[in-house]
């Protein structure tokens, strides 16, 4: 029997409401309380019943006044309540009126698309730091792109609430925002003609298994190691202690009359975004209940030297989300890493092309997920590409056509099988629209070719039917592997006439340099 969402938002709240055990999770008090989350301006999701959350006295009655429409509930022993609002259209602006000991009124709020926009830098990356950044600002003026961001805490203690405010998108708001959130949720506006609510919580630097709650990774098992190393780290980590010698450090060195490097600030590790569940319980567990539409995701260059493990992992987080947040297998796009680095003459092995192998595979092991390929977009000395602009074309391209019925090329050329015969590979993909084609020049670039000896060389590569590619190498008589754009920064171009980059791929299962020793 399928759930109801209502009662699958419910249930949500409760299993929230269970693991909120810190003192900011502690919810007795005398006054009615709600997360920063609910706030003037915001936008709430369009034709999906509303998670309404807070608290106020264990056992009160609460109502809500959404609109034209109401509900009511009744807060838990601990005083939280949880009340679904029957679903509205696009629309507003309206009043939301929550009564219970006392009342509170949110004015302004929008009813649209509502989008999470995650991961670490490339998303966290600015407007104002992106391509053009002056004009994107001068032109941001979108009463009805409603924008919200939470701050970063890193804490083991399951937090409840965060300080943030919701606001329209003008010349200003724009700028300290992050560009691909704000560009996907322009192009969706754009589109869609309806409101748009985006909540950026993305942490530069961030590794996956921060955004997880603990209790999920120990349940898992293979991440055993992980957890015990970070446990002996902190066991005797004193912070404070830490700072205390930085501080005697830097006096010196001023009184010395500052020469060479001053002595850097120590991090606090502790509360960093590498420790695992730090995020999950500061950043995301604040918000894991409001109702949305999917998320979007750029993530992964923390993890690439553990390209492997992140094959399960990133899965395990994306289905936490989505079970923690009640909504079922919502929408989880995420952009796979650029180019990044040296290009390299001879063909080696990659970190970097293992984590996007790692992100395509998550694609077959979860549904309502999707990738966008962005190789041709990437920057060798800049980990932080600056087009910002068509990394959120690629994403919403996802959306557009996943989510919202539009006809659309959305997904890069992918992989399917090869065939060897004589000394010939003969690739075939899928999703190639309206068929495979090169950029720039005629020539396929970036394709290499091995024996049982395992050498990769580069190869010829010719197309030779819309979704068929051949491959050889003169000094390759019996291949047996084949691999394309596999290196951090590859040298490739091959595409589809709509302009979509192929997904990098190889045929061989091969031992890669991040997979772990037995």
């Amino acid at each position: 029997m399928k759930v109801p969402l209502s009662t699958r938002l419910l249930f949500a709240g409760a299993a929230i409401a269970s693991c909120l055990t810190s003192p900011m999770g502690s919810t007795a008090q005398a006054e009615l309380m709600m997360p920063a989350i609910f706030g003037d301006s915001m936008v709430v999701q369009r034709n999906e019943p509303v998670h309404i959350w807070g608290w106020t006295q264990p056992g009160q009655e609460v109502s809500v006044q959404l609109g034209d429409r109401s509900a009511k509930g009744k807060a838990n022993d601990e005083g939280r309540f949880d009340i679904s609002v029957p679903s509205l259209p696009a629309g507003g602006p309206y009043d939301l009126t929550v009564k219970a000991d006392e009342t509170k009124t949110f004015t302004d709020v929008l009813v649209g698309e509502v989008w999470i926009c995650s991961g670490q830098s490339n998303m966290a990356w600015a407007v104002q730091s992106a391509n053009d950044a002056d004009l994107e600002s001068l032109s941001a003026d979108y009463p009805e792109i409603r924008l919200i961001s939470v701050p970063q805490v890193g804490t083991q203690e399951p937090q409840r609430d965060f300080k943030g405010k919701w606001t329209a998108a003008t010349p200003d708001t724009v700028k300290d925002f992050s560009a691909v959130g704000y560009f996907f949720g322009r192009q969706l506006h754009q589109t869609l003609d309806v409101p748009v609510g985006l909540i950026d919580n993305a942490w530069g630097g961030s590794a996956a298994e921060a955004w997880i709650p603990r209790d999920v990774l120990e349940a898992d098992g293979k991440y055993e190691s992980m957890l015990s190393g970070w446990d002996k780290r902190m066991a005797n980590y004193d912070f404070d202690a830490m700072v205390k010698s930085w501080e005697e450090k830097h006096r010196k060195w001023v009184a010395d009359g500052r020469k060479g490097n001053a002595p850097r600030r120590p991090r606090d590790d502790s509360a960093g975004n590498h420790r695992p569940a730090n995020i999950y319980n500061g950043v995301l567990l604040p918000t894991i209940g409001y109702t949305i539409r999917g998320s979007i995701w750029y993530q992964g260059e923390s993890n690439a030297g553990r390209a492997y493990e992140y094959r399960d992992l990133f899965p395990l987080m994306i289905q936490t989300w989505r079970d923690k947040w009640g909504q079922g297998d919502f929408p989880f796009y995420w952009v796979q890493l650029a180019d990044f680095r040296s290009e390299v003459d001879e063909p080696t092995d990659s970190s970097w092309a293992e984590l996007r192998e790692a992100q395509t595979m998550t694609m077959s092991r979860l549904p309502n997920t999707g990738e966008a390929v962005i190789l041709n977009l990437g920057e060798s000395a800049d980990i932080h590409p600056k087009n910002k602009q068509d990394v959120a074309k690629r994403l919403a391209r996802w959306a557009l056509a996943k989510d919202y019925g539009y006809d659309i090329p959305y997904r890069s050329p992918t992989y399917r099988d090869v065939k060897f015969e004589d000394n010939k590979a003969i690739v075939k993909f899928d999703h190639v629209g309206g068929g495979l084609d090169t950029f720039d020049v005629p020539q396929l670039i970036g394709f290499t070719i091995a024996g049982e000896d395992q050498k990769f060389v580069h190869a010829k590569a010719t197309i030779v039917n819309k979704d068929t590619i051949e491959v050889s190498a003169e000094s390759v008589s019996n291949p047996v592997a084949v691999r394309y754009a596999w290196a951090d920064n590859p040298v490739c171009n091959v595409q589809s006439k709509e302009g979509l980059p192929m997904t990098p791929f190889r045929t061989d299962d091969w031992p890669g340099v991040t997979q772990p020793k037995e």
